[in-house]
């Protein structure tokens, strides 16, 4: 029931506890010289107690904290808590896991937020400007290298550059060759790819390209190629890193810089007025770079032999004592987080300046940005090396003492060989299930496609369809290591699959369905599982661990296309039923 009020009484509540100030009360005192001139004031220096500073400090640091905290304390509580109850083993070195883990929260916080501050201002500034100050040509090479730089940006690609440490040269002479001498290789591959891509992307927003093409011209070679590559038995065990690459490169700096970039030329054209402006570009960032890797793969392969490789490691071992002061940590992480942010940030500022010839807005604040991006590089590497990778590693070696023996684990396997795989499969489920469902680019993802659908594809939806995609895809690529499956056994049928529903599929639901396995790789789950992974084939012996990131990202493309199916399916029928009514 409404109320009504009388004004006054409203003016007499809404001043209780005012108080009034003059406002001469506030300005100093005027004065004067000798002359009677007034002397021109100067205002008192503001002087902060040490609480205050708290005060207007702790709002702005509180949210952006436990947006990370979000991120990563679940998963490490779940890991840890499976571990103690499910394994019944405790968690060793958990003080030098939980500084690492704290390291990641703070340097992804500071990463996170100099992105925002410094970075994204200047690719949403070139990519409004570029295209009316330069000709396509030019800003095709220009694209082609922000997806090069980008891609050296990208928090999870320092798990790609750890990872060859596990990796048994003995065993995959290839696969160690290109995780440890030729890792800055492989990760450049992986940067043309993403270039590529970018360009890609960029004509499709100005040509009004159909994804269903682009992805049939990606999809086909690519698997043509791992067929090729399947029946080598050196390089078919480098095919999971292959699959994994395209996981790493969708992370939280090349998509929202290379998508600025593209977006901004298509507005310029006038092209960016579809629904589906931005979509897509995703999906070939993660393309292409398999493609590259796999390419690579056949040229080392003709440059050197498995016997090569093999004598040269062995003839160049040492002990860690040896290495260079850059190669030990914490150096090497700093060098690592310079070399990734440095770079670009001086190919953004020599376009903006020598190409565009404009100025660089807010100076202070894009420094501020700058400085936070370095430090929180450098800062969750550090928390890389001795937290994700650590707890990880230990998780996945300690897994397979469900089902079979070994040799760390008293009375193992802890429960009978179906039972502890059921275990296993369902502990790679809720940890991709919920890994995805808290990603926060996920959520933003929800809503706009609830919202290009009008409703008809509902936000929490979307999140499950895409989460128990990822949750399968985990599963069955922990079946993969446990099993020895080949991982081709696996993709080739996936993606088979994912063709045939993207012929019968609709534009809008192709679009959201191939990007949306993007989504999910974020800078936390990406390291975190392939740790995982390689620390469980590690356990069972396997010779790699790689391929569960490629089935993470199959899954959810499948499972949101069959559900956009379904839900087209519902909106038809409501459609006929609504005629049938009409015409009755």
């Amino acid at each position: 029931m409404e109320k009504h009020i009388r004004f006054g009484t409203y003016i007499k509540e809404a001043s209780r506890h005012h108080i009034y100030l003059s406002y001469n009360a506030l300005i100093p005192r005027l004065t004067a010289d000798a002359a009677g001139n007034p002397l021109r004031q100067q205002a008192a220096k503001v002087r902060f107690r040490h609480i205050d500073i708290y005060r207007l400090i702790m709002p702005y640091i509180r949210r952006r904290l436990w947006d990370q905290i979000k991120a990563v304390l679940p998963l490490a509580v779940y890991l840890a808590l499976f571990q103690l109850v499910i394994l019944r083993q405790g968690v060793a070195d958990y003080g030098l896991i939980t500084g690492g883990l704290i390291a990641v929260i703070l340097g992804l916080m500071l990463f996170m937020e100099g992105l925002k501050v410094g970075l994204m201002p200047f690719g949403e500034r070139i990519g409004a400007i570029l295209p009316g100050r330069c000709k396509l040509p030019a800003v095709l090479i220009i694209i082609f290298m922000l997806g090069v730089g980008v891609t050296f940006a990208e928090p999870a690609i320092g798990a790609l550059q750890t990872a060859g440490a596990i990796v048994d040269v003995s065993s995959a002479p290839y696969l160690y060759i290109l995780l440890n001498d030729w890792a800055a290789v492989l990760v450049t591959v992986v940067g043309i790819g993403v270039g590529l891509a970018a360009i890609t992307g960029t004509l499709r927003f100005l040509y009004g390209w159909s994804l269903k093409p682009v992805i049939y011209a990606t999809v086909i070679p690519t698997v043509g190629l791992s067929v090729h590559i399947m029946f080598d038995p050196e390089l078919a065990k480098m095919l999971g890193l292959a699959w994994d690459c395209g996981a790493v490169t969708t992370g939280p700096v090349t998509v929202p810089l290379v998508l600025a970039l593209g977006i901004g030329i298509a507005a310029t054209a006038g092209k960016a007025h579809s629904s589906l402006s931005g979509f897509g570009i995703v999906t070939l960032a993660s393309l292409f770079p398999i493609l590259g890797v796999q390419l690579l793969a056949l040229f080392l392969s003709v440059s050197m032999t498995p016997a090569e490789i093999v004598e040269n490691v062995t003839s160049l071992a040492g002990d860690v004592s040896q290495l260079g002061w850059y190669q030990k940590t914490p150096w090497k992480e700093t060098l690592m987080g310079l070399r990734a942010i440095v770079p670009l940030i001086l190919f953004l500022y020599l376009v903006l300046r020598l190409v565009l010839a404009e100025q660089i807005k807010n100076r202070l604040l894009t420094a501020y940005g700058i400085s936070l991006c370095v430090l929180g590089i450098i800062i969750f590497n550090i928390g890389l090396t001795y937290g994700l990778n650590h707890l990880g590693g230990q998780s996945g070696g300690l897994i397979p003492a469900a089902f079979t023996h070994i040799e760390l684990i008293d009375n193992s396997p802890l429960y009978s060989f179906t039972m502890g795989l059921l275990i296993a499969f369902i502990f790679a489920w809720l940890l991709g299930f919920g890994a995805t469902l808290a990603e926060p680019a996920l959520n933003a993802l929800g809503l706009t496609v609830e919202n290009l659908t009008n409703g008809a594809f509902a936000k929490s939806l979307l999140m499950y369809a895409v989460s128990v995609g990822v949750g399968t895809g985990i599963g069955i690529g922990i079946m993969k290591i446990i099993f020895t499956i080949p991982i081709a056994w696996l993709l080739l049928p996936g993606y088979a699959i994912a063709l045939v529903l993207t012929y019968f599929s609709t534009e809008e639901f192709v679009n959201i369905a191939w990007d949306s396995a993007g989504v999910t790789t974020g800078p936390v789950t990406v390291p975190l599982v392939l740790a995982m992974g390689l620390g469980f084939g590690d356990a069972v012996g396997a010779v790699e661990g790689f391929g569960i990131l490629s089935m993470a990202s199959i899954g959810p493309i499948i499972s949101v296309m069959c559900t956009g199916l379904w839900v087209r399916w519902k909106v038809e029928r409501r459609h006929r039923m609504s005629a049938t009514e009409a015409l009755a």
